[in-house]
């Protein structure tokens, strides 16, 4: 662990109490846009334990520097989105190589187009839901640090501390409920619905331990003084309305929108938000895409491949 972050009285309280809530009620957790985007693991539902090529990971280092950066340079309530690195591109020699060259370039059309995806837990841009589960099941942030009673990664509890003092200002208390969960804790929340309701049920209730977004240490469940915690109202307390308009302007993303759960698998949490960076963030909303599967590509993950 690094730093520690302050713990408000009200936070204390909700620590005391709906954190254990929370434990025990394992909110339904799934757990691009022109840049490089990353998925934490294979499609179908692969938990390979294989490690990413050098080249691979040297990509994902770059971008993460970038995305850094901007999130860095972006404390303020106006938090601007750095440039995007321009894409390299492959230049051909000879004649016959570059008519070549021209030729695949004019025959795919822009439309069709897809942004990378590679296997990256650690990066920022990486995707987790029930089609997409850790490759390494029980991976752990190596840059966990102490947030409001909860553990988060460092760059993302900076931006989440920045985005607090903002609401603050305006007069709207953020609380956070939950934040990383490790596999383990997450597999003893699931095993609890299953207990309980049945695991057709408890799918709908708990991600599948690693399937969990709150495992990759970016994801946070805010609550509000208010009430309506882990429920649908949320959306109109104060605390849910202004992280809906405010929550991309320090690079998080409403993770679960209403309507979509035939692409995300989960129904509609508007308490759930994922830090994905400033320049990412302004480049979904910008996108239109109503979910980071859409913006990103992959494909809609309603469900599990395998039953168990």
């Amino acid at each position: 662990m690094l730093s520690l972050h302050r713990t408000s009285t009200a936070q204390e309280s909700l620590n005391g109490s709906a954190v254990n809530r929370r434990t025990l009620l394992g909110a339904a957790l799934g757990v691009g846009g022109t840049a490089l985007l990353a998925a934490c693991g294979s499609q179908g539902g692969s938990q390979g334990q294989g490690a990413a090529s050098s080249s691979s990971a040297a990509s994902a280092s770059a971008s993460e520097s970038a995305t850094a950066s901007a999130a860095s340079s972006s404390v303020s309530s106006t938090a601007a989105a750095s440039s995007a690195a321009p894409s390299p591109v492959a230049s051909a020699t000879g004649a016959s190589a570059s008519a070549s060259t021209s030729a695949s370039a004019s025959s795919t059309p822009l439309a069709l187009a897809q942004p990378s995806v590679e296997s990256q837990p650690d990066s920022l841009r990486c995707l987790v839901n029930k089609m997409r589960p850790f490759e390494q099941q029980d991976w752990e942030p190596s840059d966990l640090v102490e947030f409001y009673g909860h553990q988060l990664r460092a760059e993302a509890a900076k931006a989440a501390d920045t985005m607090i003092d903002a609401a603050a200002t305006d007069g709207v208390t953020l609380l956070v409920s939950s934040a990383y969960r490790s596999y383990a804790v997450q597999q003893q929340t699931y095993q609890y619905w299953v207990s309980v309701n049945g695991q057709q049920v408890a799918d709908q209730l708990s991600a599948r331990p690693g399937y969990s977004e709150h495992q990759t240490g970016l994801a946070i469940d805010f609550a509000s003084p208010e009430g309506c915690r882990l429920e649908e109202c949320y959306r109109d307390t104060l605390a849910g309305q202004w992280l809906a308009k405010n929550a991309p302007r320090y690079g998080y993303i409403l993770r679960f929108p209403d309507g979509r759960q035939s692409v995300t698998g989960y129904r509609f949490e508007p308490w759930h938000y994922r830090y994905v960076g400033v320049q990412i963030a302004q480049e979904y909303v910008s996108s239109g895409a109503k979910t980071f599967e859409e913006f990103i590509g992959t494909g809609a993950a309603p469900d599990y491949a395998s039953a168990s």
